[in-house]
């Protein structure tokens, strides 16, 4: 296996020459467990750790090695290393971090394009897809969208169910499949690229390890079978980790998200709700919220029928967490800077005080 196999590209070959690296100490990130990361080589798979100089250089956790990351090692001995370098990254999906108003969380680096894995049971949520849309449209990740499931409900159900997707979201794949008896999976992998890489992303219990095994052709995960109460997987992913198919795609599987926060970043919803963006310019006012003024093209979409409601509804509510987060963040940011000042104005005291 060389580099290529593992998703090495003109862009990351231009980051090393530009940085002077040697291509051999190059490998990619496949696995990260808490302080360790599992980097794969083109000949090799090494344990390693940060250096502390390059911890010291890191001001927040998304900054930190993530899987699909491209770094530069040092080797200490045959099986371990420490990273002395974290490649520039061509893109990378993060979310807002449970409970934590705000901070983000990376979830996954250098990533082609997104499995949005959703199962079609009563728990199918198509404004959980929009938000899974706008993280992969942030990132400039192209999705694709997975129907997982459908052998618990009729063929009505399902006809329904994507012709209520295709209403609210244009341009974006979807491959109804059913894990248990193969359906779809045929068109779902002839649809894969060689050298790509792909994340699942979706709920725990929706079929992501199954799906992965399918698509392996071999038990890569372990899974148990599906919870009669709750129409669920019992396996659930405890860690990220990238997986290399006989095919040569390269997928990366990840825990089931509990929340899908969304973050500062607008171009994503922009994205994803392109239609009323496009009605926006048409608004009376510049500075039109859509949610109450008179000559509001937005509003005017929503009640007449062209915008459906609940994407509306959706929309405003995406939009009202992405202004509290930047709100949040930016008060935060203010917040640790007068305090680093208070810090270092105590510490020259200190030096005074001692002369």
């Amino acid at each position: 296996m060389n580099l290529e196999d593992i998703g090495y590209n003109s862009i990351i070959n231009k980051s090393v020459l530009d940085s002077g690296l040697d291509k051999s100490t190059i490998g990619r990130v496949i696995a990260v467990f808490r302080d360790m990361y599992l980097v794969k080589t083109d000949s090799d798979e090494l344990k390693t750790t940060i250096t502390g100089n390059l911890q010291n250089t890191i001001e927040e956790k998304s900054e930190l090695p993530i899987i699909g990351d491209w770094v530069c090692f040092n080797k200490y001995d045959d099986k371990n290393a420490f990273i002395i370098q974290i490649l520039p990254r061509n893109n990378f999906i993060e979310r807002r971090s449970i409970g934590k108003v705000t901070n983000k969380q990376a979830i996954a680096a250098n990533i082609d394009f997104g499995f949005i894995v959703e199962a079609a049971t009563e728990n199918f949520n198509i404004n959980r897809i929009e938000r899974y849309l706008s993280i992969c449209n942030s990132a400039n990740v192209n999705p694709i969208i997975l129907l997982t499931k459908i052998d618990l409900i009729s063929e009505k159900e399902l006809v329904k169910i994507i012709n209520d997707l295709q209403k609210r979201i244009d341009s974006v794949p979807i491959f109804p499949i059913n894990n248990i008896k193969n359906i779809g999976i045929e068109e779902l992998k002839s649809s894969l690229i060689k050298g790509k890489t792909y994340c699942l992303l979706g709920l725990s219990g929706v079929g992501k390890s199954t799906l992965l095994n399918i698509l392996a052709d071999k038990n890569v995960m372990k899974t148990r079978e599906i919870s009669r109460r709750t129409n669920k997987g019992l396996h659930t992913t405890s860690h990220r980790e990238m997986f290399f198919l006989k095919s040569g795609v390269i997928i990366i599987d990840n825990p089931g998200m509990r929340e899908v926060g969304i973050t500062d970043s607008t171009e994503g919803i922009e994205i994803t709700f392109e239609k009323i963006y496009e009605l926006a310019e048409k608004c009376r006012f510049s500075d039109c919220t859509h949610t109450h003024e008179g000559g509001c093209a937005v509003l005017a979409a929503v009640e007449e029928g062209p915008i459906d409601k609940t994407t509306y509804g959706n929309y405003i509510k995406m939009m009202k967490e992405q202004s509290h987060f930047h709100t949040s963040l930016v008060e935060k940011r203010r917040h640790d800077k007068t305090f680093s000042k208070m810090i270092k104005g105590v510490m020259k005291n200190k030096k005074l005080e001692n002369k």
